[in-house]
């Protein structure tokens, strides 16, 4: 059966839809701005992706995820909104959008969108009017703090993007608190008024049939009103998975600033909003170095609070190990038994992992392989990052080119996240990798076209083959979406787990490791038609080559 035959069946969900769907789904994040420039302007639409659905759906994704295209001053490119219910008109119109869901539901695929909840931009109408003066009735739904007598920010509080976390405001003569740009201030979710009209606007998406969101920064959704100083972190404690190496944000326990208890109560009036639909689910972006797990734990415990979340362990800049994949695997099952996760190795935020883990140093289309493997059978949901199908590395963007404020900010230790962002690249034989006619709004480069879609795809060994077979070879194996997991002790830079979903078992097994490895498993192993040269003996002894794998049946 073709991966588009089984995109066409799908679309009976439509008439039934399944409330568990997002359970094992395989979801496609799209950054607009990146993705297809349809009318030449240099900066991709909404009308650009819904020329590429059909890729989408034939690479075997269940759903996509678009990265925020409302309307925004684009200080941080759209993740500063200036109106919930609205498109940019550099994206298109509300109706294109609703196209574009109309199309992706045709294909089979699920549409989510990105919500940014935490804060907007301060030129978001609310914002105006809450830093009119303090007697408003808008002046309580931002995070708003007397200065200290000697006129110094409230507490000590840092912003992610460098520097305090206050800003001082002339009008009000207070400080307010942004825990990204200075341009974003933080929405104050005390105030149920607050609450109540992102609620009102979530419901408004859902109408819309949209399926689902992925939720920006949910864990900085609130604050503790007591304003308490952050306490220090000591350096042994400090890593750079929530801000870069080089951010004094890292020197901080950030306590106070996030990750509140109060939040719980607010996922489970989401909750509570996406009930409402038949299938609507969403996924949760938990920013939190010292307390990942913890969080995510809560925030999806039960059948009332967030469907899934995902953490920043495979997004930091630690290589990828058979024993970190194993770590956090079994922490996430120890601390969240009933919960789940999604799972990504690269995203818009963060280096891409082609080049964060150094695959180019080795073999690179069987290293990206093997690992793509592992992301494709751990228990939890998928999420792949536009251009990861391909193998891209990160760009290599110039000072001047960059765009990025986070970037600028760092330069030259952080170079930014604009690496991660450049152009799709769909063809090697047209200008910009086809996906502009006019100036790309960032460069492209030379090393990303020559890996363009057209030279990968039916090409026996490509990256892009092997995301398309391994998907439809995961669509046709029901334990490896919603199966549970156990791990097998391995020797060093194997790690392997059974995937059992009470009917079927199934044993996959991958070499990190520079040379073959062998283990025995004690098991009757049958093996199955995954893209993978392992092996396995009647004697249950499984042999991998270096950075290959191995899935068999058990039993």
């Amino acid at each position: 059966m073709s991966v588009f035959a089984s995109a066409a069946q799908r679309t009976e969900e439509q008439v039934k839809p399944d409330p568990d769907w997002w359970r094992g789904a395989v979801i496609y994040q799209i950054y607009p701005r990146s993705y297809q420039d349809s009318n030449g302007d240099g900066i991709g639409d909404l009308a650009g992706i819904r020329q590429r659905l059909p890729y989408i759906a034939g690479l075997g994704a269940d759903a996509i995820w678009i990265s925020p295209f409302f309307p925004s001053p684009m200080k941080d490119f759209g993740y500063d909104v200036t109106d919930y219910r609205g498109v940019d008109p550099m994206f298109g119109s509300v109706e294109d959008f609703r196209v574009l869901v109309d199309d992706a539901h045709h294909l089979g695929l699920k549409v989510m969108i990105d919500l940014v909840m935490s804060h907007t931009s301060d030129q978001h109408p609310w914002f105006t009017e809450s830093r009119s003066n303090r007697e408003n009735h808008k002046a309580d739904w931002y995070v708003w703090a007397d200065a200290k007598p000697d006129g110094s920010p409230p507490n000590n509080w840092l912003s992610i993007f460098g520097g305090s976390a206050w800003e001082g405001d002339s009008n009000r003569l207070q400080y307010y608190m942004h825990n990204f740009l200075t341009s974003q201030p933080d929405l104050n979710f005390h105030n149920p008024d607050v609450q109540n009209e992102l609620l009102d606007m979530v419901r408004f998406w859902l109408e819309l049939g949209v399926d689902g969101f992925r939720l920006d920064t949910i864990n900085f959704y609130f604050h503790s009103q007591t304003l308490k100083d952050n306490p220090p972190l000591p350096p042994e404690q400090r890593n750079a998975k929530t801000a870069p190496a080089v951010n004094p944000y890292n020197y901080q326990d950030h306590l106070y600033d996030k990750s509140q208890p109060e939040n719980i109560e607010f996922l489970k009036r989401f909750r509570a909003v996406l009930d409402e639909f038949p299938a609507a689910a969403a996924v949760g972006e938990v920013g939190d170095s010292q307390r990942d797990m913890e969080i995510l734990a809560e925030y999806t415990r039960g059948d009332d609070r967030i469907h899934m979340c995902y953490a920043f362990d495979f997004l930091a800049p630690d290589p990828l190990t058979a024993e970190k994949v194993r770590e956090v695997a079994e922490k996430f099952e120890v601390g969240a038994p009933d919960g789940w996760s999604c799972w990504a190795f690269s995203n818009h935020d963060v280096v891409r992992h082609a080049s964060r883990w150094g695959a180019f140093e080795r073999d690179p289309e069987r290293y990206l392989a093997v690992i793509a493997g592992i992301l494709f059978t751990l228990r939890g949901s998928v999420s792949i990052y536009q251009g990861e199908e391909l193998g891209l590395p990160e760009a290599d963007i110039s000072y001047e080119d960059l765009q990025d404020p986070y970037g600028i900010r760092f330069w030259p230790k952080f170079k930014g996240r604009d690496g991660a962002r450049t152009p799709m690249v769909w063809s090697s034989n047209l200008p910009n990798g086809g996906f502009t006619t006019g100036k790309p709004w960032l460069p492209v480069p030379d090393i990303h076209r020559a890996m363009a879609v057209n030279t990968q795809q039916g090409r026996d060994g490509s990256i892009f083959e092997f995301y398309r077979d391994f998907l439809e070879f995961r669509r046709a194996n029901p334990a490896l979406i919603k199966g549970d997991i156990s791990f097998v002790d391995t020797p060093d830079d194997v790690v392997a787990y059974i995937r059992d979903d009470g009917e079927t078992k199934i044993l996959c097994a991958f070499n990190l490791g520079h040379g073959p490895a062998e283990f025995g498993t004690g098991l009757k192993l049958t093996r199955l038609d995954a893209p993978l040269d392992g092996q396995a003996g009647e004697d249950g002894v499984v042999k991998l080559k270096a950075l290959g794998g191995y899935i068999g049946r058990v039993g």
